[in-house]
């Protein structure tokens, strides 16, 4: 873990549980990008990004929460420091799971439109 100065070891599980979020992150943009269509509304760019991205602000809310609850940092130096690490990842994290959504929305939008003949 990064704040306990700890290492993992077990990079196998890491990247199975990197896998399942891809996956997650991907079928939830398209089921709400499929539910956004069938309600004739087709301006799905940002809502496919801000819907799978909203995990980043998710995570901040965990280390607000997180730094209230079980750390015991006292001065305000290294509360600043705590929070601008985490706002860092949080945005990191808001951004690697935004564009997943994107990306998987825009794959799921071509290919049914592909699939439509026109006669």
């Amino acid at each position: 873990a990064i704040w306990l100065h700890q290492l993992y070891f077990v990079f196998g599980f890491l990247f199975a549980v990197l896998l399942i979020l891809v996956v997650t992150c991907a079928e939830i943009t398209i089921v709400m990008c499929y539910f956004q269509l069938c309600n004739e509304d087709y301006q799905w760019w940002w809502r496919s990004f801000l819907s799978s991205g909203s995990s980043g602000g998710y995570l901040f809310l965990y280390s607000v929460w997180y730094y209230g609850s079980k750390l015991s940092i006292e001065g305000f130096v290294p509360t600043v420091l705590y929070f601008s690490y985490m706002a860092m990842a949080s945005i990191t994290f808001f951004m690697l799971t935004g564009s997943i959504g994107f990306f998987s929305c825009l794959w799921f939008v071509r290919k049914i439109y592909g699939a439509i003949k026109v006669d």
